[in-house]
């Protein structure tokens, strides 16, 4: 089993830059390809980026791809998203998640999720 707890959310300003973590609890964290997702009031979750096991494969969504990076420190058992150029779209609770399937975007396959972390973007 893996705890999950995000960290690094705040409020910025449009063109900023933010970084936001999330710490793994448990020997396994290896085993699982994870994923960033947010959510606005009134909409449905949607994935931001996954990363594979090794940290050597990622996928981002269309609206966030060339300024967000998704990375992971396995020794450190931590996954991170830095954000650049951030925008007023952007602003939401950003929840990290793990899954055994690589890649995958689909919500219902990650397994965990932590409490997640607000990200509020102003103009």
């Amino acid at each position: 089993q893996v705890q999950l707890v995000e960290s690094g959310g705040g409020l910025v300003q449009t063109g900023d830059s933010l970084r936001i973590s999330c710490a793994a609890s448990g020997p396994a964290f290896s085993y699982y390809s994870m994923g960033w997702w947010r959510q606005t009031p009134g909409k449905e979750r949607e994935i931001v980026a996954a990363v594979t096991r090794t940290g050597g494969g990622t996928y981002y969504a269309d609206s966030v791809k060339g300024r967000f990076t998704i990375s992971r420190d396995n020794l450190k058992n931590t996954l991170y998203l830095q954000m650049n150029s951030l925008q007023t779209a952007d602003s939401a609770v950003y929840y990290c998640a793990a899954t055994r399937l690589d890649l995958t975007i689909s919500e219902s396959d990650y397994t965990y999720w932590g409490q997640g972390t607000q990200v509020t973007v102003s103009s």
